[in-house]
């Protein structure tokens, strides 16, 4: 199975956030391919081909960025039936920022047809409610854990959904 990371970045916090994401997801399986992409460089023809795409970017000023909400916003059915999770990263360790960051890419992603998922809190510690979130580069083993528990959950749902 494939899945995708497609994330903004612009200092590397998300970046870093990207690359711990994908380790989740290829913990799950051998037979799991990870790509990440940026949202200036997204390939249609392998999101077409994924079972699920996980999106990130930074939070600014308690929103997505503008990169992020413009590739939403443009992005072909390409995105269309694929599950998506989420993951941002803030500044600020409180504030809400990085919970309204990814309610706006949930609203992007449900309006592509995608269907949504977290694991929430029903998947085990760390909790990740809608998506990991992390105080700039997830250095803290909380952050690193929250972006390894999104990959994880993530690939054992497609794999679940996929293989019926």
């Amino acid at each position: 199975m494939r899945v995708a990371i497609v994330y903004h970045s612009e200092t590397g916090n998300t970046a870093r956030m990207a690359e711990i994401v994908a380790e989740g997801c290829q913990s799950v399986s051998e037979d799991v391919e990870v790509r990440l992409m940026t949202v200036a460089d997204p390939d249609p023809a392998y999101l077409r081909e994924c079972g699920a795409i996980v999106f990130g970017c930074p939070t600014y000023e308690a929103s997505c960025s503008w990169q992020m909400k413009r590739y939403l916003d443009t992005a072909g059915s390409e995105l269309d039936g694929k599950l998506a999770g989420f993951f941002t990263s803030q500044n600020w360790p409180g504030g809400g920022g990085g919970t309204v960051a990814e309610l706006m890419m949930i609203a992007g992603a449900l309006v592509r047809g995608m269907l949504v998922y977290s694991g929430g809190i029903t998947q085990g510690y760390p909790y990740l409610h809608l998506g990991a979130v992390s105080m700039r580069a997830p250095e803290d083993p909380l952050y690193r854990d929250r972006c390894l528990q999104l990959g994880r959950v993530i690939t054992r749902k497609a794999l679940e959904l996929l293989r019926g």
